[in-house]
């Protein structure tokens, strides 16, 4: 005869195995979160370092919402073309971009404002033609960059106004 210990235990397995589930879950959630870029009483951008060793940062590019890769090596700004559309950016002139990767195909279109938090620059080129797979939507480059002092320490990437 069964006893009924004994037709409980798959069920009392299945329900532990939930639970850790759940637990592994709710960390991997909560480790993932993207860090919160802070805008100092100084008004300048902090970002945090991700736990992929990159900076993102979290903007527009003509009123359209966009996550940036800061990549300090990119010349330019540049998005993918579904957001070139939605923002309404006219074609420019072609251009070819060499990336890690080999070349990419695309254009630089004229007149774009991209914001960062308290920081825009109006009438930037964007370059369009990303290929976006790495969890960025666009990167956001020196034309960008370069107009503000960035400094990094440890964890930090901190952007000021001139």
């Amino acid at each position: 005869m069964i006893s009924l210990s004994n037709r409980l235990a798959p069920l009392i397995i299945i329900a532990f195995w939930l639970v850790v589930m759940a637990m592994v879950y709710t960390g991997i959630t909560h480790f993932s979160k993207a860090k919160p870029q802070v805008v100092s009483s100084l008004g300048e951008l902090v970002l945090t370092r991700e736990r992929d060793g990159h900076f993102y940062a979290d903007g527009d590019v003509n009123g359209q919402s966009v996550r940036f890769l800061v990549d300090t090596g990119a010349s330019l700004v540049v998005i993918d073309q579904a957001l070139a559309n939605r923002a309404g950016l006219d074609t420019g002139e072609p251009m070819i971009f060499n990336t890690a990767n080999g070349q990419l195909k695309g254009y630089a279109a004229p007149n774009a404002v991209v914001r960062i938090g308290p920081l825009t620059i109006s009438n930037i080129r964007v370059g369009v033609g990303l290929n976006a797979g790495f969890g960025a939507q666009a990167l956001l480059g020196q034309n960008f960059l370069s107009k503000f002092d960035v400094s990094i320490s440890g964890q930090e990437m901190i952007l000021r106004k001139r």
